[in-house]
């Protein structure tokens, strides 16, 4: 039997995911979505290119939670999406309480699920989610991380004029502007170290638009956000979850010890498979890297006790 995914929200980054993900063959599809008529028509769309693409997966689009039943992953994309000079903080209430409408929906119609979050403010949506669903942390994981390590490594390879398949660089911390921490110690392409191959001022220069990566798209459209980029991130990271792969990736995760964080979910480098996370990994950063991990903590900290409650 194929395994099951359901995406929450069938808006452009709900959509992108589920084309992705139904192109690839590893699990039925359900879209689900408040709006009549959306997701259903999303899903038919997808299904016809089917013939061409060449996969047999379904793809349903409901309004009713019962479809969603005995998804063994779902993501968290329905929330209200950032517009022009709006940060991520900005969208704290109104997506605090969309986030824990649907997560209690769908840990009540899949009770072992893997949750994929990503509604923003992420770091802090994640535990919005952990607490509506009452599943253990391992089974909430936040996207952030691969996303804006996406960009990171897409702007290394554009620099370099080297292929993005060799550039091995990770952003960790938390999924704000003023909270992510790209890593510059251990970012390397095919094994040589970055710093080797750029002058310090252009590995900062990247850094800083990497820290700006969703707001540069933001800008660009003018009348909506990155969704194309995102879909691909998460996509990896339900394959990895259903398929067992076992990868090592940079996902947000509840850190209860690892880099100094105490109950605080930020970035880090997971093991991701059956189950969700099943391991952190920690490994020597440099002070500025060490820094930036404990002030994505404190932030995030700080919004959650800010989140209105239920």
């Amino acid at each position: 039997m194929r395994k099951k995914v359901t995406i929450v929200g069938a808006g452009m980054t709900g959509t992108a995911i589920a084309q992705l993900l139904a192109a690839r063959g590893i699990a039925d599809v359900v879209l689900v979505d408040i709006v009549e008529g959306l997701p259903q028509g999303k899903a038919l769309d997808i299904a016809e290119g089917s013939p061409w693409v060449g996969f047999s997966s379904s793809v349903t689009g409901t309004n009713d939670w019962a479809a969603t039943a005995g998804s063994d992953v779902v993501v968290v994309t329905s929330g209200v999406p950032r517009r022009p000079g709006m940060t991520r903080e900005d969208l704290l209430g109104t997506n605090a309480g969309i986030v824990r409408a649907v997560v209690g929906s769908a840990a009540k119609h899949s009770p072992q699920a893997v949750l994929i979050i990503f509604a923003n403010p992420m770091d802090a949506m994640c535990h919005v989610a952990l607490q509506a669903s009452g599943f253990p942390a391992a089974r909430v994981v936040g996207q952030g991380g691969m996303l804006d390590s996406g960009r990171y490594r897409t702007f290394i390879a554009m620099e370099l004029g080297l292929s993005v398949r060799d550039i091995n660089a990770w952003v960790v911390g938390g999924h704000t502007e003023a909270t992510m921490v790209p890593l510059v110690s251990n970012a390397n392409v095919g094994g040589v170290p970055l710093a080797t191959l750029m002058r310090p001022d252009r590995v900062q220069a990247i850094v800083e638009r990497t820290k700006r990566g969703g707001a540069e798209i933001v800008e660009l459209l003018k009348t909506g956000s990155a969704f194309n980029g995102p879909a691909a991130a998460t996509v990896e990271m339900v394959q990895a979850v259903l398929l067992d792969e076992r990868r090592v990736l940079p996902c947000c995760t509840l850190l209860d010890g690892p880099y100094g964080v105490k109950q605080a979910f930020i970035g880090a480098p997971v093991t991701l498979g059956a189950g969700g996370i099943q391991r952190v990994h920690e490994f020597k950063l440099s002070d500025e890297e060490q820094a930036g991990m404990a002030a994505a903590a404190k932030a995030v900290l700080e919004l959650v006790a800010a989140t209105p409650r239920a």
